[in-house]
């Protein structure tokens, strides 16, 4: 027997009201999806921008026959929210120095808070390293950059960002952000008479992830 909608009206209204439904919800889903591409094309909003504007290095030392690094240094760094109609809420941001693709200090808490727009945010936090163990090649790169007379170290920020749109917050997104800080070294100039000193040379941009 045939199952023609002459012989199955509640069959075929049922499955009417379906497929109008499904039309609709999938009418409803495209609508949404194009009114935020078109907000997300008129706002253009872009990453902040991240710029290492000293660096300060009161200890650096290495002790070769146990491979531990000791460093203590403060940086200024400040970010620049570049948006006009575009808030940022700093959720979590932690700094930490690297040196030849190691981790050399512990992480350090930057103060949180909501960046407005074209606003500018300034930090200086001190970073410790304390006796951190470190792979042997270290002692022959620290050679290399005490007879060239300059140190490179990155000065990295991590953490969690949301963006700000009138009312409407987004969800968080991760920030990875690397400032190569450039520091001459000074031998014999030291408080001790032979104990290097280290100078910031220049002010320099970030390379930023988000």
């Amino acid at each position: 027997m045939s199952k023609g909608c002459s012989h199955h009206h509640g069959y075929c209204d049922r499955k009417k009201l379906y497929l109008r439904i499904f039309f609709v919800a999938l009418f409803l889903i495209v609508l949404v999806l194009l009114a935020i591409f078109i907000i997300w094309l008129v706002l253009r909003p872009s990453k902040p921008g991240f710029y290492l504007q000293d660096a300060s290095i009161a200890q650096f030392n290495f002790t070769a026959g146990t491979n531990l690094l000791t460093a203590i240094m403060q940086v200024t760094v400040s970010s620049r929210n570049p948006n006009d109609r575009i808030g940022i809420y700093y959720d979590k941001l932690d700094a930490f120095a690297v040196y030849q693709e190691q981790r050399i200090t512990a992480s350090t808490e930057l103060p949180t808070g909501y960046q407005g727009h074209n606003d500018v945010v300034v930090w200086s936090p001190y970073l410790y390293g304390t006796a951190v163990p470190v792979a042997p090649y270290l002692s022959v790169a620290l050679d290399q950059d005490n007879n060239a007379g300059l140190l490179l170290v990155d000065i990295n920020v991590e953490g969690r960002l949301r963006w700000k749109v009138g009312t409407w917050t987004s969800g968080h997104y991760h920030i990875h952000v690397t400032c190569p800080a450039f520091v001459g070294i000074d031998h014999g100039s030291g408080s001790n008479g032979d104990a290097p000193s280290f100078h910031f040379q220049h002010a320099t941009w970030c390379s930023v992830e988000v």
